[in-house]
């Protein structure tokens, strides 16, 4: 029989109401390796997969963040560690990997959620922040997946099961038809998808590993989200959110939990849709001066707490 549990104090604002409706063990004895599980949504799906009972592996470029996630992490009684990196550096990748495998043994997921995002026309964007965002999202996808492929082969996982791992790709829907002011990273997220469809193909065949997405709609209290309809974006732009509301960080978890479980064994090369049904609408139009306007704003704002994009980066 299913167990529910109430979920321990954590950082999705709310959260605290809602209940799990996986087993607390259905991932008990796995290890996970994700990159931007410090902040936002990373950091749900590596709460939310140590509370089910995997171990967990973080990396990411501030150490900071690092050691203010790993500390929340274990306060929950979660097995966590945290790693500096960058996606975009392969000796990063292969380094961050090694360790994850030597500190718990294993390695059987690996969640890419480190992404780059921000609001410009084409027209002010330069081709250094184009390549800034596509080095991050979709360069930076391929790179881990491929330093990933001989820790989660099937056989080749240490003790347990000889089934093969599971890659998770957090994309988005900007590409679905097209949106204003991000031709950026609707690029770099149509390179995501492509590629998970890509290594399911292959990698499912050929190594029985698991390669699915997940593409969020907006989620609130994450840095994409205050980025992309920051508090200065005018109301009647708000009016637009799916279902009247925002989603929530926890929405994303309890689908990336569902991926990673047995539940989701026959799920290959899908990316899961969670954004209330706002794709298919109309994409809102923003004035491009206020476009300009709330990317100064949100620039100013970040270099107190950047995110998303490095600070040297020149966009």
């Amino acid at each position: 029989m299913t167990v529910f549990y109430t979920l321990m104090r954590g950082s999705s604002k709310g959260r605290d109401s809602m209940e799990s409706p996986f087993k607390a063990n259905v991932l008990e004895g796995k290890v996970a390796l994700l990159t931007g599980g410090g902040s936002g949504i990373g950091f749900e799906i590596s709460t939310q997969f140590g509370l089910h009972g995997a171990s967990i592996a973080i990396m990411g470029r501030r150490k900071q963040v690092l050691d203010d996630a790993v500390q929340a992490l274990r306060s929950q009684g979660i097995r966590a560690i945290g790693f500096e990196g960058d996606v975009r550096r392969r000796e990063d990748a292969a380094r961050v990997m090694e360790s994850t495998v030597k500190h718990f043994g294993r390695l059987d997921i690996l969640v890419n959620a480190a992404a780059g995002n921000f609001l410009v026309s084409a027209e002010d964007l330069s081709p250094n922040g184009f390549r800034t965002v596509m080095d991050i999202d979709s360069v930076g996808t391929f790179t881990m997946c491929h330093e990933a492929l001989k820790y989660l082969k099937k056989g080749d996982r240490g003790k347990g099961p000889a089934r093969g791992g599971l890659i998770l790709n957090i994309s988005a829907t900007l590409h679905y038809t097209a949106s204003w002011y991000q031709i950026h990273v609707s690029a770099a997220k149509a390179a995501v998808d492509s590629i998970t469809r890509s290594l399911a193909l292959e990698w499912g065949t050929d190594h029985d590993i698991r390669v699915n997405g997940i593409a969020p709609g907006p989620i609130e209290d994450t840095p994409g989200t205050r980025k992309l309809v920051p508090d200065e974006m005018p109301s009647k732009s708000r009016e637009y959110m799916p279902l009247y509301k925002l989603g929530k960080k926890w929405d994303i978890a309890m689908a990336a939990l569902y991926l990673a479980s047995e539940a989701g064994n026959y799920v290959n090369g899908t990316t899961m849709i969670v954004d209330g049904g706002l794709w298919l609408s109309k994409p809102r139009h923003i004035e491009k001066e206020a476009v300009r306007e709330l990317s100064r704003t949100v620039e100013r704002r970040s270099r107190t707490s950047p995110v998303g994009v490095p600070p040297n980066s020149k966009l």
